[in-house]
This record gives C-alpha cells, structure tokens and sequence, in this order.
C-alpha cells in the first residue's frame, strides 16, 4: 500500500479522534515532526494461554495496617473485609514475592463455575492456595480500569477461607460500579461464581529459576 494513504480506512471522526488523543492540533503536528513520542505504557501484567500473571511483594503490613494503607489511598473497605483482616487468621508475611495466577471465569460454562471446580483446576494446573494478604496487594496493584482491562470485574483471591460470624469468607477486588473496594465473598465448594470473576492463585516458585 502507498503509505500516503495509510489513513484510508479511518473515517474523520476517527481522525479526529487521534488529533484529541496527541493534545490538539498543535500536538499533533509535534508529533508529525517527531518532536512527540507516542510510548505505549508498560502493562503490569501478561496474558499466556488464557490465564493473567504478575508478581506482587509482601512487606509485613498487618490487617489492621491494610485497612488504613488501603482507606489512604481511596479505597473503601467492606465491614466483612474488615473483620477478615482483623482475624487473627490472616497472616501476613514480610518480604515474600510470589506469582499470581489469575484464572478467567469464562474458563468454565455457567453451570460448571463452582468453587469445587475452579479450585480443581487450579490444581490441575500446579497452581496453589494464596495467602490472604495477596487480595491486599492485587487490589493495591491495579486500579478498577486496569481490573477491567483484562476482561474481569471482580479479581478473587482463593486463599484458606477466613470465618467471620461462622462464614467462610473470600477477599476480592471489585470494579464493578460499587467504588474502588475490597470486599469478600462466600466460599462454598458448589457454590457458582460469574462469568466476570477472575480467580487468583499462586504459582510455585521452581527451584534454580
């Protein structure tokens, strides 16, 4: 193709639209002149094969630590989120890096997304329980835009259940339109789960990688 017509297939609000995106007019013709670079930015995840991964760091922030660090930086956290963190059943650790796994809800058919399963699969993928405070450092990770970026509204974490009030409850990030949250969710091993979950694992840290 001439490159002189690179832009045929782009209709004028398309074309208008790239305008707005370098700044204006005036920015765009910057970066005809390559006065104005473009640079794409780095993605804090990678996709293989359907499943999400990055890496999160712990630093001993306890519950009750989360909950204040999470709260500054604008997050809401649940009531039940809350209790979760102030268990003595969540543990945190100090210096930890691990690799998260996340698994797409759409991995399964509606009828099929059960906690029984999902956990299966994890298994069947040599995938392992998190600990709780990974919900921590995925909802402080990523933002509700970046959480929607991968295709997910909610990102759950599958760590051991914590019981409050006789629950066995879940952390999760939300994205879904309630706010920038760290909520829970119930644990039940036939209990369903949407097509809009994704679900954190960890993955085994392979010795001399």
């Amino acid at each position: 193709m001439d490159e002189r017509f690179a832009s045929s297939n782009l209709t004028l609000g398309q074309m208008n639209a790239i305008v707005k995106l370098l700044g204006g007019y005036e920015r765009a013709l910057s970066f005809l002149r390559g006065e104005l670079l473009v640079v794409e930015p780095e993605r804090k995840w990678h996709e293989r094969d359907g499943i999400i991964y990055f890496s999160v760091a712990s630093d001993g922030t306890t519950g009750e630590g989360w909950i204040k660090r999470l709260e500054d930086q604008g997050f809401n956290v649940s009531d039940y989120a809350q209790s979760v963190l102030r268990s003595p059943d969540f543990k945190p650790t100090k210096g930890v890096t691990r690799k998260i796994a996340i698994i797409r809800g759409t991995t399964w058919d509606d009828r099929d997304r059960t906690t029984k399963n999902i956990r299966a699969k994890a298994s069947e993928l040599g995938f392992t329980t998190p600990s709780g405070e990974v919900a921590c450092l995925i909802r402080e990770r990523f933002s509700d835009e970046e959480i929607k970026a991968m295709g997910l509204w909610w990102i759950v974490t599958m760590h051991e259940p914590i019981y409050v009030d006789g629950d066995p409850l879940l952390l999760r990030s939300d994205s879904d339109g309630a706010g920038s949250r760290l909520g829970t969710l119930y644990d039940r091993p036939g209990g369903g789960w949407s097509r809009g979950n994704g679900f954190a694992f960890e993955v085994p840290q392979v010795s001399g990688s």
